[in-house]
């Protein structure tokens, strides 16, 4: 029996999954969960990275205290934001939060005094968002920011708590790939984009992919947790990589829907998709594993939902009872999820009820109604980019593979079989941790192709097939979805 330590960190929580690989099947326990909060500080917001480094400390301690040998220990984590460390190997600053408004105009900005934005796509085929490493990396420069000008190193987030367990620099291919500076086609980071921004490519380590065996536990780490000389292997940093390396598919003739706070609905590909329709419709090619491509739309997701939940009152605290509400209201209000409203709000029932008057329809009014509204505009968005998907493909997309936290919510399940008329196989709901694992099994010489990952993940979750239900009242709603602006 192997056991493996899986550091899956979102942007409002983290954890630690330990599993257990018999040769056949994984089993996985929460082992540590903590929050990870934005740190406001002088009008920006940062992450506590020590506070992560801290918490995984604290989860190898505890897997010291509990006599496990582990085999390795791999992170995953959020996309595109970085840490700054000096020549002296300190960290300089805490890092951005790619929520913060400072980038705002950002895109803008870069295709009027840099490069257009036809050629920044077909140089790294990303789609075009505000926060994406390349705009905060320009922000910064342009804002004077004391850390970047002194930087030595430059490091995504698993990269950079990599980085503090072993002393080893990398850059994994993955959690680079959603940076907007990678050119796909040449596999590396475009030189052009690093010469705008006055940078180096050794500033950000050496380029690695998903299994390589970054370095082991420093002899500081392994005095204060009291392990040996423990592997750290990056695995798929983005956390959506390690998702989809979990994603259990048969064949290649499906989407997936990584569901969660994003929505990341996107198909796999052998090469990247750059053209004049995904430049049109924003989509991106993001890295997976085995030289992969996952096209994809990110689709603001379930942080409608969270943000609401953290406005009602008089609610269920369980939050399948919560979800339940959507049943119990006939509210036929739409949003589009991905509009500019929904990002940061100060309120987000607001700014849902903003935008239903700004389109003509009545305002929600009870948590009922906001539940039923995001949950039905979410499928029909799903909708929306299954159908540009499939224009796109070259193959069939003939079911929806659902993996993520999402994957539990039943009603919105449903809901998306429904409206998307394709049959939807719900789990692993622990995808990225499970991915994450995966990865590392592959890595120790536990398998040797995605396939043979895939199968693992087939006899060691239960999963739930949802069948479309053809109801012409969809139909309707997506023309009116269409509609709205």
């Amino acid at each position: 029996m192997k056991h493996f330590l899986a550091v899956d960190l979102g942007a409002t929580s983290g954890r630690t999954v330990l599993s257990a690989f018999d040769g056949q099947r994984i089993t996985m326990r929460e082992f540590t969960r903590f929050k990870n909060p934005q740190v406001p500080i002088l009008g920006h917001l940062f992450w506590d990275l020590p506070h992560l480094f801290n918490e995984i400390i604290t989860a190898l301690k505890k897997v010291a205290d509990e006599g496990i040998e582990l085999t390795s220990i791999g992170i995953d984590t959020w996309g595109v934001d970085f840490a700054f460390f000096g020549k002296d190997g300190q960290l300089l600053s805490l890092p951005y939060c790619y929520r913060d408004s400072h980038t705002d105009g950002a895109v803008e900005r870069f295709f009027q005094e840099y490069m257009p934005a036809r050629e920044l796509y077909e140089r790294t085929g990303i789609q075009f968002m505000p926060f994406n490493s390349l705009f905060q990396l320009e922000t910064l420069r342009k804002n004077g920011c004391t850390a970047l000008e002194h930087t030595d190193k430059i490091l995504f987030i698993p990269d950079a708590l990599t980085y503090m367990l072993t002393g080893e620099t990398v850059c994994e291919y993955t959690i680079l790939s959603t940076s907007q500076m990678l050119n796909p086609v040449k596999g590396d980071i475009d030189e052009a984009l690093l010469a705008m921004l006055g940078l180096q490519h050794s500033q950000f380590g050496k380029l690695v992919q998903p299994g390589h065996q970054a370095g082991v536990l420093s002899e500081q780490v392994q005095t204060v947790t009291g392990l040996g000389p423990v592997p750290v292997v990056s695995v798929g940093g983005h956390d959506t990589a390690s998702a989809v390396a979990a994603v259990p598919a048969e064949d290649g003739e499906y989407a997936y829907l990584s569901c969660g706070t994003w929505s990341l609905l996107g198909i796999e590909s052998r090469h990247a998709i750059i053209n004049d329709k995904s430049f049109e419709y924003n989509f991106t090619n993001e890295g997976g594993l085995e030289g992969t491509t996952r096209f994809l739309k990110n689709i603001c997701g379930l942080w409608l939902f969270e943000n609401c939940r953290k406005e009602f009152q008089n609610v269920p605290a369980d939050v399948n009872e919560l979800n339940a509400l959507c049943l119990t209201s006939t509210y036929d209000g739409l949003i589009q999820p991905d509009d500019p409203l929904f990002a940061h709000p100060d309120s987000m029932t607001a700014a849902i009820r903003e935008f239903c008057r700004r389109t003509g329809q009545p305002e929600p009014e009870t948590p009922a109604d906001y539940v039923r509204c995001i949950f039905r505009s979410l499928a029909l968005r799903y909708r929306q980019i299954l159908e540009i998907l499939d224009g796109m493909a070259d193959f069939c997309i003939r079911r929806l593979h659902v993996i993520g936290g999402g994957s539990l919510n039943r009603f919105l399940m449903q809901w998306t079989a429904d409206a998307t008329g394709l049959p939807v196989i719900a789990g692993p709901s622990e995808g990225t941790a499970l991915g994450n694992t995966l990865v590392q099994v592959k890595s120790a010489g536990g398998v040797t192709t995605l396939p043979d990952m895939r199968r693992i993940v087939v006899r060691s979750v239960d999963l739930k097939t949802y069948e479309p239900h053809h109801d012409e009242v969809w139909d309707k709603a997506y023309e009116k979805f269409l509609t709205l602006k």
